[in-house]
């Protein structure tokens, strides 16, 4: 299956949700007037693209509509599809300009953190990259025999310690690891307990400073997992996150199982957090680098 159909197959519910909400609409009506716009935005807010958001995008349809002279409803989703793609912007793939390059993966439990970081794994040795994974999400054992897991079946090598040790000091080890060995990224896996904020901030700052005086000039990524199929609930965790650490991307897990997928086009515009990949299915290379241009034409294009 291609790029592009694994997107519409991923995007299906999204789809669902915003295009034949907004078609129904445009079928509605005649002629474009304030009821319309109504509808409109109570759609896409309905959609989980939030109403902060959802009214930008009406707002902006409004201008768009006055300057082109447009009075046939059905031209409304062409435009829509077009205030999308240009809210999310351009595309921004990972930075990894140094060797080693230095990926850090935050989340609360059970958004697929562990499964992004070997499904990114097993991306960057495709493209010939030697990659060593941390375990440094030290105060959950099994979260260490997960990541374990996906280092065999990526093909990677793992640096671990037992359950308790300081995450900081397994980060170290990592970075120790990478430089005697010649590694191309070093992707960690931390903790991610939101219930204690500065007990989260602390450890996160602590795992910084270590990679700053081991790796001063070293390319870091810290990409923040959040599942889909929570909506609204996953743009706040983001705003959480974003307020302890400083996010260079999003990798959007699961939306291939919810209608939520509107989200993404919350998280860029109201936090101005790129989204970085989306998870579209189940197999190892259903994780995909996010594109703009691609997911606006899945969700408008795919029916």
């Amino acid at each position: 299956m291609g790029f592009f159909s694994k997107i519409k197959e991923g995007l299906k519910k999204t789809r669902n949700s915003i295009a034949e909400g907004v078609n129904s609409i445009i079928n509605s009506f005649t002629k474009i007037d304030e009821e319309l716009f109504e509808e409109l935005e109570e759609t896409l807010v309905m959609s989980d693209i939030g109403v902060a958001t959802s009214t930008e995008i009406c707002d902006t349809l409004r201008k768009k509509i006055k300057e082109q002279g447009v009075t046939d409803p059905i031209l409304i989703k062409g435009m829509i599809k077009e205030i999308i793609a240009e809210m999310l912007g351009e595309d921004e793939g990972l930075k990894l300009d140094t060797k080693p390059s230095v990926i850090l993966v935050i989340g609360v439990n059970g958004v697929g953190k562990t499964t992004s970081i070997g499904k990114i794994s097993a991306q960057l040795k495709a493209k010939g990259k030697k990659v060593v994974l941390g375990a440094a999400d030290t105060f959950r054992a099994a979260a260490i025999d997960q990541l374990g897991i996906w280092a065999d079946r990526a093909g990677v090598t793992m640096v671990k310690s037992v359950e308790g040790t300081d995450p900081a000091s397994v980060v170290f080890d990592t970075i120790a690891s990478a430089k005697a060995h010649g590694a191309d990224v070093i992707i960690c896996d931390t903790a991610g307990r939101l219930h204690n904020k500065k007990n989260l901030m602390d450890e996160l700052a602590k795992i910084n400073r270590v990679i700053s005086r081991e790796l001063p000039d070293a390319s870091i990524e810290t990409l923040l997992v959040l599942d889909a199929a929570t909506g609204q609930n996953a743009v706040n965790q983001a705003r959480e996150f974003k307020n302890v650490t400083n996010i260079t991307g999003i990798v959007l897990t699961k939306l291939d199982g919810t209608a939520k997928g509107g989200i993404v086009i919350a998280i860029k515009n109201e936090l101005g957090i790129p989204v970085k990949f989306i998870g579209v299915g189940e197999g190892i290379d259903d994780l995909q680098p996010f594109n703009a241009r691609e997911f606006a034409d899945g969700i408008f294009d795919g029916e």
